[in-house]
């Protein structure tokens, strides 16, 4: 395809990838090692998903309280989906289930390829709405993990009960500030991936994988 690295692909389903894995790990806290994508892996099957150890314990005290579900658009929407409709699966197939609802909010940090480190909230819900409750976020990607912290700390002005984050991708980079998610899908080299719901300049978001841009591709869709 002309703007990606067919061979530096890595598809979204099948195996322990897929978000039904997720949901059922984050209500039942079966913790398994992190998968990890080499520098040079040109792509694999999804057959596995992290959850730390502590998580069991956190999923305890969640119990069957309220839930908010906050999605952070627009690279999360796709990911975002998916865990929630396996989530409601369980949910419908379980003795015990997680009221739950849903929130968005939307923020903005990137021109072409590059963070700004400007991270702007560009619209989504009231986030006084968290007061008390129970917390999951749901992003894409944790690049830096500058835009993460800022939202962390926007939530916790409002002191919601509990704040967990769940990202299907965290890239290894030197730009890192340090932060890491609850639970994580991949662990990925330090390239620009598309895909997913995931853009470059609001493109190659409706592709139904995850992979690297070119840079033919950077330079043919370059804001």
């Amino acid at each position: 395809m002309n703007g990606v690295n067919s061979k530096n692909t890595w598809r979204h389903g099948g195996g322990g990838g897929r978000p039904d894995a997720c949901a059922h790990r984050l209500r039942y806290g079966d913790p398994q090692p992190q998968r990890l994508v080499s520098d040079d892996e040109p792509g694999y099957g999804l057959d596995l998903f992290c959850i730390p150890h502590h998580y069991a314990e956190d999923l305890e005290k969640m119990g069957g309280h309220h839930m908010v579900a906050l999605c952070v658009l627009k690279g999360g929407y796709k990911f975002f989906a998916d865990l929630l409709d396996y989530i409601k699966a369980l949910n419908r197939n379980s003795d015990g289930s997680i009221p739950m609802t849903v929130d968005f909010i939307r923020l903005k940090s990137y021109c072409n390829d590059q963070s700004t480190g400007n991270i702007k909230e560009t619209g989504g819900d009231d986030l006084s709405t968290l007061t008390g409750k129970n917390v999951l976020i749901v992003e894409d990607i944790i690049d830096t993990g500058k835009t993460m912290q800022t939202l962390l700390s926007m939530v916790k002005q409002h002191n919601p009960k509990m704040v967990k984050v769940a990202r299907l991708l965290v890239k290894r980079t030197p730009r890192s500030v340090g932060y890491k998610p609850d639970l994580v899908r991949f662990e990925i080299p330090d390239k620009f991936v598309v895909g997913y719901a995931l853009a470059y300049n609001e493109y190659f978001s409706d592709l139904n994988h995850v992979c690297v841009i070119s840079e033919t591709g950077k330079v043919k869709y370059k804001a």
